[in-house]
């Protein structure tokens, strides 16, 4: 039976889980070598209460990444959500600062996570920017406001996941401007 998430018990217990997993991968430096045993013992929970919360390591760490990146969105963005073009920037420069970062702890033994992170943030991305687009008041057809969400978010999000790779080659700065030009470019059709 799926647990309630708006039930205060069940938003302990995914916060309990959430707080002890970081203090492991504070311990352990990496992702890989935790397990779910390590996480219910130090959450002091059983596997059967981590497994009737998240169905398994991979959407735990799925919801683990969607709640740092929102959280980091939160405390970057106005009000925490799009309302014009200085909160793309801001949004933009989220992304790029978060990805950074997020890659300086990861491991090779990570890398099998990468794409489950890159999909948990990309998705958040893309809702965010479909959320900000459905409040304008546009002529433009809901399914072209849609698209051009998913065009934009997957353009902001490959960008800062490219540049993340090797950031020595140009400066974040430069590199967010540069994709707030495009972003907002494709962005136009639907803003008007």
């Amino acid at each position: 039976m799926p647990v309630n998430a708006n039930d205060p018990r069940v938003k302990r217990t995914r916060q309990l889980l959430m707080q002890s997993f970081m203090q492991i991968l504070e311990e352990k430096k990496n992702i890989y070598s935790i397990s779910v045993q390590d996480i219910a013992t130090r959450a002091t929970v059983n596997r059967a209460t981590f497994y009737a919360h998240f169905q398994d390591k991979y959407a735990f760490l799925e919801s683990w990444m969607s709640e740092k990146f929102l959280k980091k969105l939160e405390n970057e963005l106005p009000n925490g959500a799009l309302s014009d073009m200085l909160s793309l920037k801001a949004l933009i420069a989220s992304v790029f600062d978060f990805l950074s970062r997020t890659r300086q702890y990861m491991t090779p033994g990570d890398s099998q996570f990468e794409p489950l992170f890159e999909i948990a943030m990309q998705k958040e991305l893309n809702r965010l920017l479909l959320d900000w687009l459905n409040k304008e008041d546009s002529s433009a057809p809901r399914t072209i406001v849609e698209a051009t969400a998913l065009l934009v978010s997957w353009g902001i999000f490959g960008s800062a996941v490219q540049w993340s790779r090797s950031p020595q080659n140009r400066q974040m700065d430069t590199m967010v401007q540069d994709v707030l030009v495009v972003a907002a470019a494709s962005l136009s059709p639907v803003m008007e």
